[in-house]
């Protein structure tokens, strides 16, 4: 991993440990990240009732689908698999639900809860370059995924309902 994104991880632990578990605290460690690290759009999704809801994305314009089923979209792929995923080119991967349409390509990476291991949601950056991601942004987001667990967690277990 690049040394000054040490120093954003760094940073970014002792402002999530110091500030409150709140939507705001979620969207500012998404701002810091995208603009450190250049990303284009960072979103932030939790899994409640069976469903992917925004939580924090930057930027002021909302992606296309805010909330959908955590069986849908790339997202979907990564909460099945619980597994980081590259995209070069969303365009040729039929599993792709657009954020925005001006998306080239994408990594997920799933955020879960390191007492129990249960997902509790998805850091999704997007940009419009083809095969903008590698094997620095996973291993930089998945750090930054764990840092985020703890804000995503809730005091109270939430039930999904499954279908078998």
């Amino acid at each position: 991993m690049k040394s000054d994104s040490t120093k954003l991880l760094q940073d970014l632990a002792a402002f999530l440990l110091a500030a409150p578990k709140t939507p705001e605290t979620v969207k500012r460690a998404a701002e810091m990240t995208r603009a450190d690290r250049g990303y284009r759009w960072i979103g932030i999704y939790k899994i409640e009732r069976g469903e992917f809801r925004i939580v924090a994305g930057t930027g002021n314009e909302p992606p296309t689908y805010p909330c959908f089923p955590i069986t849908q979209g790339l997202c979907g792929v990564v909460a099945e698999s619980r597994e980081t995923i590259i995209v070069a080119d969303v365009h040729k991967d039929p599993r792709w639900l657009p954020a925005f349409w001006n998306t080239q390509s994408e990594i997920v990476v799933p955020i879960a809860s390191e007492t129990n291991g249960r997902l509790l949601g998805m850091i999704d950056v997007e940009s419009d370059k083809l095969d903008a991601f590698g094997e620095d942004d996973r291993d930089f987001l998945e750090h930054v995924a764990l840092l985020l667990a703890g804000k995503l967690c809730t005091a109270k277990k939430t039930h999904h309902a499954t279908a078998d």
